[in-house]
């Protein structure tokens, strides 16, 4: 597939993802927005990725926020179109049944720090830097940031950032909950391959369950108990239940084939 702002490679099932604007530390566009759509497209249909890792280009910046020079001149309903279509975007990397994780190897602000908490594990090198500066500029995040900061930090600590506009360094983020790890830069990389590797030994329908029955937590009108109850029931009519089990009777290593 082609793409004008991303840059893509699949080694061994994983697709690496790479936002391809570092003269503008890798700020959100439109075209970037569209090309992380198709490329999420991708992960769903193409049966040969099993995951996939989003990062930036360059040294100092994973995404630094959205670009604001498209910004300019927003009305009601345009702002309200931007926020829209960035939120489906993210959302459906949230709701990837094949697990995505960030490897932010710099500046994760605004929408950057957004689609870092869209994935599902993020890792950081030490000099990452996350932040909602929204207010800063007379705005609020528009991307889901609002709501994606609080699950994953708790409310009090993310009002504070979200209204006072602070960053946070990786070793903060680290002590939050925000990022699972932090690893020089010559190991982001290798660290998000290695986890991603263990959780493709698994059985693929499994996790995709487990994803839906976490987002299923944060789902209003969802009763997550009850659905994940009948998601355990979907996993005992699959091939890969049955060869789970089998291999752990038989004390050998289980051959998932996703079914």
């Amino acid at each position: 597939m082609a793409y004008t702002q991303i840059t893509t490679s699949l080694t061994e099932g994983i697709l690496l993802i790479t936002i391809n604007r570092p003269d503008k530390l890798n700020a959100l566009n439109y075209e970037v927005l569209e090309d992380l759509n198709k490329a999420t497209d991708e992960v769903y249909t193409n049966p040969e990725i099993k995951s996939a890792i989003i990062t930036g280009a360059g040294p100092k910046s994973f995404v630094a926020g959205a670009d604001i020079a498209e910004f300019k001149g927003l009305s009601v309903e345009t702002g309200a179109k931007l926020a829209a279509r960035g939120q489906a975007i993210f959302k459906k990397i949230e709701d990837s049944p094949k697990p995505f994780i960030a490897a932010v190897n710099g500046f994760a602000l605004g929408g950057g720090c957004e689609l870092a908490m869209s994935c599902h594990i993020r890792i950081a090198t030490p000099n990452a830097r996350f932040g909602q500066p929204e207010v800063n500029l007379g705005l609020i995040p528009g991307y889901g940031g609002t709501q994606r900061l609080i699950q994953l930090i708790g409310k009090g600590k993310a009002l504070e950032l979200l209204m006072t506009a602070d960053m946070i360094n990786a070793d903060e983020a680290l002590r939050l909950g925000l990022v699972n790890y932090v690893v020089s830069p010559d190991e982001l990389l290798a660290k998000a391959d290695e986890i991603l590797k263990k959780i493709g030994s698994k059985a693929p329908v499994a996790i995709a369950k487990v994803i839906a029955c976490a987002n299923a937590y944060f789902t209003d009108g969802v009763d997550g108990l009850q659905y994940e109850v009948d998601r355990f029931g979907d996993c005992c009519a699959t091939e890969d239940f049955q060869e789970g089990a089998s291999a752990f009777l038989e004390k050998r290593a289980a051959q998932f084939k996703g079914k």
